[in-house]
């Protein structure tokens, strides 16, 4: 039985986690045991309170602690326009940029024939619900700019008819880009030159 297999163990895991190889796991699991009293035991604990308490917000999808998400929950974010974004990370992107004061709407991810994914996969009827439930004013369509986001966005403009304003994001966002990677001052200048679908 060797002696490192808890450890080998270890890496393998943190090999699967994005932007990880093995030789980047290695290198991080070396670093956490040698510093195993001030990160290793503590993110342990963390992330064991994370796997306990961490759930999807019921209205908009996001990552928190409770049935609603801070955002959904605040009534300053309730100002009639709601973002929709692919996923958790992009909704966390829009926040760093601390630009949008609205509320969000997660789709789990966006259209795509090939892999089989229909809007009843995603979280678009939810949307449609909350457009004609929350006093929704407008509907930012915060997709990354790639084909399966804009025939998402498309899609979504034609569910929503004219009952709401739509928008998009305009310059900043790459074609091809994706929101988690762009910088704050990009993800700002993209929302403030939204334009009308």
């Amino acid at each position: 039985m060797s002696s490192t297999r808890d450890i080998d163990a270890l890496i393998e895991m943190m090999a699967k986690l994005p932007g990880l190889g093995p030789r980047s796991a290695r290198r991080a699991v070396l670093h956490l045991i040698r510093k195993r009293g001030i990160l290793l035991s503590p993110l342990a604990d963390m992330m064991q309170t994370v796997a306990a308490t961490a759930r999807e917000c019921l209205n908009c999808g996001n990552i928190g602690t409770a049935d609603l998400c801070d955002i959904c929950a605040s009534e300053k974010r309730a100002n009639g326009e709601i973002c929709v974004v692919e996923d958790v990370a992009d909704l966390w992107a829009m926040e760093r940029s601390g630009v949008f004061k609205g509320r969000y709407h997660v789709l789990g991810g966006t259209l795509s024939a090939l892999d089989a994914v229909g809007p009843h996969e995603l979280r678009i009827p939810r949307l449609i619900d909350r457009v004609a439930t929350e006093n929704i004013t407008e509907v930012i369509l915060a997709l990354n700019a790639t084909i399966d986001g804009q025939t998402t966005a498309h899609y979504i403009a034609d569910e929503l008819g004219a009952r709401v304003k739509k928008t998009s994001l305009a310059q900043g966002v790459p074609i091809g880009g994706e929101l988690d990677y762009l910088d704050d001052g990009t993800i700002t200048a993209a929302l403030r030159a939204r334009k009308a679908l």
